[in-house]
């Protein structure tokens, strides 16, 4: 039997909806989170289909075990073959666009490029998520079709980054996002970090929102954001700069940035002041033409 948390509805005529299935042994995680907010609105709209399947129902055992103890000995039990590969072959279709993907920390790491890429190239999902210490070997070289990890550190389960998957391709299906082109301005989209972004009150706590973004004026904006978008790359995530795709104005901007950042340190370490004069010193982008440099 198959316990599907399944909150897809099909109301709209058009294109079937993208399909997501998570073999799981924690079906209730997925469908508190993908009920709600962005996720439940693109089931309610036809859009995304999500479906939670109980790993124990897949056992053939009275006990419902789905896990035990290793080969070779060891600490931690290991999850079992059988139960997993009866999940994901109940739920195949065996379709040119589906994929089987285990989250695993030896897996690739997930990037933006990833998710884009299963968006597009893909409209089914079958993910599985381990637990305990680790999955059989043979559901890694013989079921997973893609394995997966979101980062250099330990989670209790797959759960958590199978959701992390799940919300950053969703968000990229067409439809999904409310405004047009809003997923395009977004971190990592474009290969840099995204600019600070403001709402009101335009003064709170005697910090002002840039003058600039109150202007009215459209380039200036647009160059302050991109100015600010390159200079919180730099600072931050300047290993992205190697692979952004930067226009001649995004080299001239970044010139202009680290000159203001090495002007910057060389006054702090001549001064003792602090943080005020560091700050002083940092890219500043011009409040009338956005192109120069205002602080945030």
């Amino acid at each position: 039997m198959i316990d599907e948390r399944d909150t897809g509805e099909e109301t709209r005529h058009g294109p079937p909806p993208y399909r997501v299935d998570v073999v799981t042994l924690l079906p209730d995680v997925f469908a508190a989170y993908w009920s709600e907010s962005m996720l439940g609105r693109a089931q309610a709209a036809g859009l995304l289909q999500c479906r939670a399947h109980q790993l124990r129902d897949f056992t053939t055992d009275k006990h419902h075990i789905t896990d035990d103890y290793a080969y070779g000995g060891g600490v931690g039990m290991v999850m079992k073959p059988e139960p997993i590969f009866a999940a994901v072959e109940a739920i195949r279709e065996g379709g040119p666009r589906e994929l089987v993907i285990v989250m695993a920390p030896t897996g690739e790491r997930f990037s933006q490029a990833m998710a884009e890429e299963l968006s597009r190239a893909y409209d089914h999902l079958v993910i599985v998520c381990g637990r305990y210490e680790a999955m059989d070997e043979r559901v890694h070289a013989h079921l997973a079709q893609r394995e997966i990890s979101v980062g250099d550190y330990v989670l209790t389960g797959g759960e958590l980054p199978a959701l992390t998957v799940i919300d950053a391709v969703a968000r990229l299906l067409p439809g999904v996002l409310g405004g047009e082109g809003a997923a395009e301005t977004e971190s990592f989209v474009m290969g840099l970090l995204e600019y600070p972004q403001y709402t009101r009150p335009p003064v709170f706590r005697d910090w002002a929102v840039p003058e600039v973004l109150l202007s009215g004026h459209h380039e200036a904006i647009r160059r302050w954001r991109r100015g600010h978008s390159l200079r919180r790359t730099l600072e931050r995530r300047p290993d992205l700069l190697e692979t952004a795709p930067l226009t001649s104005e995004d080299r001239q901007l970044l010139d202009r940035i680290e000159a203001a950042c090495r002007q910057g340190e060389n006054q702090h370490a001549d001064r003792s002041a602090g943080a005020q004069h560091h700050e002083e010193g940092k890219f500043q982008p011009d409040q009338g033409t956005g192109a120069g440099t205002g602080e945030a």
